[in-house]
């Protein structure tokens, strides 16, 4: 073979290569947290064969609560995740660029302000002037404001003390804190391990829905991997509501507790994965208006202009 077709031949081997490479390069940044249908999704392993035929690669990255996961997406190192109903209000309102795509039903029993075993406090009128702790910008934040407002006090009739969950437990079992609000796994593991008692759960007060949250520039640029990904969750949502001990056992696995505080946590769990409604958008505008009038977030921000409008 004389050389100059021979340099023609290799040029078109390394552009060839370097095409596959790029290809194989490409990833979906995935944010979970320890709990949920995400994590069922991680473990059961059936994400990665659906996105390989469409040339994605996953890359999973654990965070230990719904703001933190939104931080991550906001500077650009996650392109999906889930979290409960208030974090992407304050990541919009912090001007993250992210999209609602998707979300579960209402699960109002798997968040819950708990006080320790024999504790005098018997109602949630009794937290005034109380510690209490909570994730800052979590969807227990949202419960806490409805609960007291429900119960006759103000949020600032209470002392907030803002840590994540496990500097949070760690301060409810010693006792430098009243009351804690939390969510599931970890509400589940608070009443079987410390004997916590939920004074008020989310029922009549909020509704506690779970979002499905991407990029805006990366659903824009593969609004084909998010419909994937979404139909992933569906399935794996029927496969846990039909198999709910062998979905606590893959999630206990997963996070690193026992059986039966995940069967808790799961029987509180609602599954099906299904579009943003008007109603559900109207809602989470509430919220956010909310927190904008007790002055928890800069501004006022629009869901509306948040919501994937999928083709």
């Amino acid at each position: 073979m004389q050389r100059p077709a021979l340099l023609r031949r290799l040029a078109l081997l390394s552009a060839f290569l370097g095409l596959f490479a790029t290809a194989q390069a490409e990833e979906l940044r995935i944010g979970y947290q320890k709990y949920g249908t995400l994590t069922i999704l991680k473990a059961r392993g059936t994400l990665e064969p659906r996105l390989k035929t469409l040339g994605v690669d996953v890359r999973w990255t654990e965070f230990p609560a719904g703001p933190q996961l939104l931080e991550g997406l906001n500077v650009g190192a996650i392109d999906f995740g889930t979290v409960g109903e208030a974090p992407p209000i304050f990541a919009q309102a912090a001007g993250a660029d992210l999209l609602y795509v998707g979300n579960e039903p209402p699960a109002p029993t798997s968040e819950a302000i708990v006080v320790p075993k024999g504790s005098p406090i018997l109602k949630v009128a009794d937290l005034k002037g109380k510690k209490v702790v909570l994730n800052k910008g979590s969807n227990v934040h949202y419960l806490l404001v409805k609960a007291l407002e429900k119960a006759g006090l103000q949020y600032g009739d209470i002392q907030t003390v803002f840590l994540p969950p496990a500097d949070a437990r760690a301060a409810f079992e010693r006792g430098a804190v009243d009351a804690w609000v939390i969510w599931d796994p970890f509400l589940a593991a608070a009443e079987k391990q410390l004997g916590a008692r939920v004074l008020a759960d989310g029922r009549g007060i909020v509704a506690n829905h779970q979002f499905f949250l991407a990029a805006r520039p990366y659903a824009a640029k593969r609004p084909d991997v998010v419909k994937a990904v979404l139909d992933e969750l569906d399935k794996t949502d029927a496969w846990s509501k039909q198999n709910s001990k062998e979905a606590s056992a893959v999630l206990a696995k997963q996070i690193g507790l026992d059986q039966d505080i995940v069967e808790l946590a799961t029987s509180r769990y609602s599954f099906g994965v299904s579009a943003i409604t008007e109603q559900i958008a109207a809602e989470q505008q509430k919220i956010a208006d909310v927190f904008h009038t007790l002055k928890l977030i800069p501004k006022p921000i629009s869901i509306k202009s948040a919501l994937w409008k999928a083709n």
